[in-house]
């Protein structure tokens, strides 16, 4: 453990912050703040860890996730009195910032709004960002507990804003502490006091990470299309089945069309296609143009709630899929799986794909598969064994009519 003691903030006293590391790669930070007389305040003591998609100069998509918060200060938090309310404020990195907002009702205490900071031009985790600046995002939470009391919840909690993912675990709170003394009386949040009753619902619990269940339905095909000021300008059907692998949890989520929004862009060399839906918070598919003359698909960058409330983020910009001839669409309509990472898998179902120079706003001329090409083999092998046996038969008849006819001239 690390502490830092430093001299008191202005209207809030003496401060006592440290930095535990934690278990899972984050910090642990807890707050003691005391006001002008000694007493404690406020308390707090927390995880955190945030996921951030941005869009780099080469018009893709990356994520980043932050939860080693390195060094760490708290400029700005207060006790609060009768003109403003008690504030945590973190800081650390390179502009990055966190604050955390409290109010006071006759009875209760809220937890009134969360924001959250970034710089994207810290080079080096943000070394190609597209927009460089101080982002902030702000979160309305209106978590009301009773004066008295401290908040806990070890659940996962995520706030989700404008790209960025906020997740919160093992969280104890109180503001408004009276007499110096924090409460042992506990107010839990929703998630905690569900988990007590209710046993967690998952998909299907597999005995390794690398085993993935597949659901005995097929998924429906979507129909997507792009357009910008020519018109459009990439086009895509497929049916889409996920495979998220967590904690030796899987689950498998087919993407409904019908409840599921796109987006997306597309430039000279590269293509985006974006899905999104209230599960989803994205599921990027970029297409890139290779030696001049073919596409592929590139990367894939996805961000979803699984079913027990946790998110999962993961990008891999290093893929080489579905490639085929510039001016032609790519055709599979076997089933084929697109291996993002060691827990992640998207299996597609009559896939047909065209990032490119598409004409009236419609398909080129396809190029199959080697999945389907498969299955023009199977009948050209048939016909060549055919044709042999055919060759073997006749070959043998002339043989046999040759012998015949040299035994009548030995006479």
């Amino acid at each position: 453990m690390v502490c830092f003691r430093l001299s008191p903030v202005p209207g809030a006293g003496l401060v006592l912050f440290c930095l535990v590391l934690g278990a899972i790669r984050s910090y642990a930070l807890e707050l003691n703040l005391t006001n002008s007389e000694n007493a404690t305040c406020l308390y707090a003591k927390w995880q955190m860890k945030f996921t951030i998609h941005y869009e780099t100069t080469n018009k893709t998509y990356k994520t980043v996730t932050i939860s080693d918060l390195g060094t760490v200060t708290y400029n700005g938090s207060i006790c609060g009195d009768d003109q403003n309310g008690p504030k945590i404020e973190v800081q650390f990195g390179s502009g990055f910032s966190w604050t955390v907002n409290f109010t006071k009702e006759v009875s209760n205490y809220l937890i009134t709004s969360i924001s959250f900071s970034y710089n994207t031009r810290d080079n080096t985790i943000f070394p190609d960002a597209q927009d460089k600046g101080i982002l902030t995002v702000n979160d309305p939470v209106a978590i009301r507990i009773p004066l008295n009391e401290i908040f806990r919840c070890n659940s996962l909690s995520t706030l989700e804003e404008n790209d960025v993912v906020q997740n919160y675990w093992d969280v104890l709170v109180q503001a408004f502490v009276q007499n110096g003394t924090v409460s042992t009386k506990e107010f839990l949040c929703d998630k905690d006091r569900t988990s007590t009753t209710v046993a967690p619902i998952i998909h299907t619990v597999v005995p390794s990470p690398t085993t993935t269940p597949t659901p005995k339905e097929k998924p429906k095909v979507g129909t997507y299309s792009i357009s910008n000021g020519n018109g459009t300008c990439l086009l895509a059907s497929m049916g889409l089945q996920l495979n998220v692998t967590q904690d030796k949890v899987a689950s498998v989520i087919n993407i409904n069309p019908n409840s599921t929004d796109f987006t997306g862009s597309c430039h000279p060399q590269t293509a985006l296609l974006r899905l999104n839906s209230s599960i989803i918070k994205y599921l990027d598919f970029v297409f890139a143009v290779k030696n001049e003359n073919r596409f592929y698909l590139k990367e894939v960058n996805v961000s979803m709630y699984l079913v027990n409330g946790s998110v999962f983020s993961i990008a891999n910009n290093n893929l080489s899929y579905w490639d085929a001839p510039l001016g032609s669409s790519y055709m599979c309509n076997k089933e084929q799986t697109v291996s993002v990472s060691g827990t992640f898998q998207i299996n597609t179902f009559d896939l047909r794909v065209q990032p490119f120079n598409v004409m009236e706003g419609k398909y080129s001329t396809a190029q199959d598969c080697s999945a389907d090409d498969d299955n023009f083999l199977v009948p050209i092998a048939v016909g060549a064994a055919l044709a042999g046996v055919l060759i073997l038969v006749l070959l043998a008849y002339f043989i046999g009519l040759k012998r015949h006819h040299a035994g009548y001239e030995q006479f």
